[in-house]
């Protein structure tokens, strides 16, 4: 068992681990490289909404680097929120900060990271 997600042993709710790393190198014609999401995708194109939205809890691995982290609304990456330093943690309404929904929460890292999720209403 990793000890990253140890924290969350007495939790009911669905948790999981993410290996973040740098994004993909462009290529001349292809689509954008997409970041890796921790929660929904780049290939959801409407947003999500929920009466009672449930609360998205990650944590940067101790051991890893630095992620910056932010969110998709209709399919399209926004500017990030912000960056978790190893060991770090935030909670992320899966609503979106403006309550309109997102299709997605994605995370990038400069060499390679490990985030444990968890969802929780």
């Amino acid at each position: 068992m990793n000890a990253l997600t140890s924290v969350f042993d007495r939790w009911t709710h669905p948790s999981y681990e993410r290996r973040v790393r740098p994004l993909p190198t462009i290529t001349a014609g292809g689509p954008p490289p997409s970041p890796t999401f921790l929660w929904g995708s780049a290939g959801i194109s409407n947003n999500i909404t929920f009466d009672k939205p449930p609360t998205l809890h990650i944590r940067n691995d101790l051991f890893g680097d630095a992620v910056t982290f932010g969110t998709a609304v209709s399919g399209v990456v926004q500017p990030p929120i912000g960056t978790l330093q190893p060991g770090e943690c935030v909670s992320i309404p899966l609503q979106g900060i403006t309550g309109q929904g997102i299709t997605g929460v994605y995370a990038t890292c400069p060499t390679e990271s490990v985030v444990a999720c968890l969802i929780r209403e």
